[in-house]
């Protein structure tokens, strides 16, 4: 016989309530990528770098370009760790393959 404490289903009369606790992520810290200016990197080299490696038309290349030539450095996006990391590499890349001086950096926002 059963007591009446004793349901079926229902072993060691453990109940408990299960909560989704979601952790909490933190925003990965960005990154902007500058462009430094020089005396010896003609300004079209410098637009054509913004346009083929940030995807700027040529018009927002330009106004870059000579923010860069007037004000000595220009932030030119604001990426992830990695996405900023490969830009900077890739412009030094192609800078250093065409023989020109120009710097590009990166620092945490």
């Amino acid at each position: 016989m059963m007591a009446d404490t004793d349901k079926p289903g229902d072993a060691d009369n453990d109940t408990g309530v299960l909560t989704d606790t979601k952790p909490k992520t933190q925003k990965p810290p960005l990154y902007k990528v500058m462009l430094l200016n020089d005396d010896y990197t003609p300004m079209e080299f410098v637009v054509h770098v913004l346009e083929r490696f940030f995807g700027l038309s040529h018009a927002q290349s330009f106004e870059i370009m000579l923010t860069v030539h007037k004000k000595g450095l220009a932030v030119v996006g604001v990426f992830s760790f990695e996405v900023a990391e490969t830009k900077v590499t890739q412009v030094m890349d192609f800078a250093l393959r065409h023989q020109h001086p120009l710097q590009c950096t990166m620092e945490k926002e």
